[in-house]
């Protein structure tokens, strides 16, 4: 059976993560082999390198470098061997978030990412992305009363608007690829989307 790459992505506080259980259960239901990971992390390493990179101050340009890096590790290590062994692998994020924040965010050339993007994983791309969308506004509600922010949780709200504005471009560019969800609906509506979207894949 072919593996099949589906990523997550939005915003903190897009509640993207509150689907990631559901939709492994949805393909485990028709008999697939599912497996769930995350970025930056997903391996040893990057796992060390997501707590640098969330907690400890650096230059951007660093913080890109320091993603690409554990997101290499990450290929070699997890998605491209259960795309092999014929798995569902869901990721919460992927290099779209390196274009949201780092690009986005913080102001890097797109051009630069461009080259760590294809130096690393050249044409292994998600087979979809799911994009959970709502205005900054409402994410930074949710994130309120959450755990101890991270630095990344902890930007000013202009910083959110620039990666919200970033992901939407990015889909623009990759409608075929990147399918954006209304994540302000309730959870029976947008499950209900998603189980639309997926239908295609089974």
């Amino acid at each position: 059976m072919q593996g099949l790459f589906i990523t997550l992505e939005g915003v903190d506080g897009a509640g993207k993560s509150s689907h990631l259980d559901w939709l492994a259960d949805w393909f485990r239901a028709r008999g697939r082999v599912v497996r769930q990971t995350r970025e930056p992390g997903g391996t040893p390493l990057g796992e060390h390198l997501r707590e640098i990179v969330l907690h400890q101050a650096m230059h951007p340009e660093t913080e890109a470098l320091v993603m690409f890096a554990a997101r290499r590790e990450h290929i070699e290590q997890v998605i491209r061997p259960a795309l092999a062994a014929g798995e569902v692998l869901i990721s919460d994020r992927f290099t779209d978030a390196s274009f949201a924040y780092q690009c986005g965010g913080r102001g890097l050339p797109e051009a630069r990412l461009e080259a760590l993007e294809q130096w690393v994983h050249g044409d292994l791309q998600p087979g979809l992305t799911l994009l959970f969308d709502v205005p900054t506004e409402i994410a930074a509600a949710r994130l309120a009363n959450a755990r101890e922010p991270d630095r990344f949780e902890r930007e000013r709200g202009d910083f959110h608007a620039r990666v919200r504005a970033a992901y939407l471009r990015r889909a623009a560019s990759h409608p075929m690829r990147i399918r954006v969800i209304d994540g302000s609906r309730t959870l029976d509506e947008v499950r209900s989307q998603l189980a639309v979207i997926l239908g295609a894949f089974t």
